[in-house]
């Protein structure tokens, strides 16, 4: 996984309200852009459909972070896509979630998580530098192309979807319902926004 560093720094010429909103912070090129949006805090947004919702709200998550940058690139006619990939959410690989699957006896669980593939290279623009301490997420059980208009609903009924599977390929884990399993990856985020 790369950081922001690995987009190019093409300039942003004038076009929509996306483009128009990081002009009018002086981002002007998609590196800055995209490092801009990184050191914005964790946090939910309240709308995930709302294109500048990071930018009104001053925080997001993988996913609304991650789609307001592919917005940019769709206006500006930027090679970049957004992806949903699933994969098995550690304290390793994700810092300050250890503590919460720890007291449910865990060690991991399925995470859905949105980042971006600019010339065959995975770039998450959610992991500062200073993450460097986590392990990077290296292997995904699903990876898919999705528009950003899908960081919600769409991403939340896939996500459910594997979780399902692997409670159910675990033998329940100890008797965790899917409902259970949900409940512990919410307190797992609600971790990460401390």
């Amino acid at each position: 996984m790369h950081s922001w560093r690995a987009l190019h720094s093409s300039r942003l010429r004038p076009s929509g309200v996306v483009t128009s909103a990081f002009l009018d912070i002086a981002k002007t090129d998609l590196r800055s852009s995209a490092q801009f949006v990184c050191d914005l805090p964790y946090g939910r947004n309240s709308r995930s459909d709302e294109p500048l919702i990071v930018l009104t709200e001053h925080r997001g998550t993988c996913s609304t972070k991650h789609a307001l940058i592919r917005r940019l690139a769709i206006e500006q006619g930027f090679n970049l896509s957004l992806i949903l990939g699933l994969y098995e959410m550690t304290d390793r690989n994700t810092p300050g979630v250890g503590p919460v699957l720890r007291q449910y006896g865990l060690t991991g669980l399925i995470e859905a998580h949105c980042y971006l593939r600019s010339a065959g290279m995975r770039v998450d623009i959610t992991r500062a530098l200073a993450h460097r301490r986590s392990e990077p997420i290296t292997h995904f059980l699903h990876e898919e192309e999705i528009d950003p208009s899908q960081v919600g609903h769409y991403k939340t009924g896939i996500h459910k979807k594997f979780l399902e599977k692997w409670v159910s390929d675990s033998g329940g884990l100890g008797g965790l319902s899917l409902a259970d399993a949900w409940k512990i990856r919410e307190e797992c985020i609600a971790s990460l926004s401390h």
